[in-house]
């Protein structure tokens, strides 16, 4: 089935490492122009030059989304070069641990500001474009932890669950400028992230096996599948998605 994005202009935040680069990849598969915005600017050209090695086109972008104005910069350099955007995907996010008497302002400060001040960035920004264009895609990705309490990680979980949030918000507000917003909550994925954390666990084979077996498929997600769902929701052919909260987490939520 052809997705219809061959020559689309693609923003993906957070799109140096993880599903974010292989969302990246996915898109270049499939014809698009994808635009790596990310900190990481090492990692970021990495991804860039491998898809663009393998004949796709690529570009990134050093942006800092907690900041409005280095945003605004991005997408105004973006559409001086290609005239529009397409489709966002507001990817970028960050983890950390803490419960409900332990987490500090440092901790909310940072992930809040990543987590849904720079989620709100990125949506206005490209909400302004695409309103000019009448038509756009944007898809947030939130997490299986914006669903379901989970342990220990009360602002990521606040965060996520704003996400949800935000894209039901979005949905309504720019559904009349022909702009489709949906989310994705992808469960436990297997990133380079998380397989380092595994790997500085205390017993990394019994921590794996937990999470593991804490969701019915008895395995953990892999960022291709993630990248999938994105691309299945940023195409036309789901076009009477709006508002759509899709879980793709091995059956964890419903469990």
């Amino acid at each position: 089935m052809d997705l219809g994005f061959h020559g689309k202009i693609v923003v993906i935040t957070g799109a140096a490492a993880g599903i974010g680069s292989a969302v990246a990849e996915l898109f270049a598969q499939e014809g698009a122009k994808v635009m790596i915005a990310d900190l990481d600017s090492n990692r970021g050209k990495e991804i860039e030059k491998k898809i663009q090695n393998h004949s796709g086109y690529a570009e990134f972008h050093l942006v800092n989304i907690t900041r409005e104005e280095e945003v605004q910069k991005m997408i105004h350099s973006i559409i001086a070069s290609h005239h529009r955007i397409d489709i966002l995907i507001n990817n970028a996010g960050l983890y950390a641990h803490g419960d409900a008497l332990s987490f500090n302002e440092e901790i909310w400060e940072k992930i809040v500001s990543v987590n849904i001040k720079g989620v709100l960035w990125c949506i206005k920004q490209v909400g302004l474009q695409m309103v000019k264009q009448k038509r756009g895609v944007i898809v947030n990705v939130a997490s299986e932890a914006g669903l379901v309490g989970i342990a220990n990680q009360i602002v990521y979980n606040l965060t996520k669950a704003a996400v949800i949030s935000i894209t039901q918000s979005c949905a309504i507000d720019l559904i009349p400028y022909g702009i489709r917003t949906n989310c994705i909550c992808p469960g436990t994925t297997l990133t380079t992230l998380v397989e380092v954390s595994l790997a500085q666990a205390s017993d990394p084979f019994s921590t794996r096996e937990k999470l593991e077996n804490s969701r019915p498929i008895q395995r953990l997600g892999k960022p291709e599948e993630i990248a999938a769902a994105i691309l299945t929701l940023s195409s036309e052919v789901i076009g009477y998605a709006h508002g759509t909260i899709m879980n793709v987490d091995g059956g964890y939520t419903i469990w």
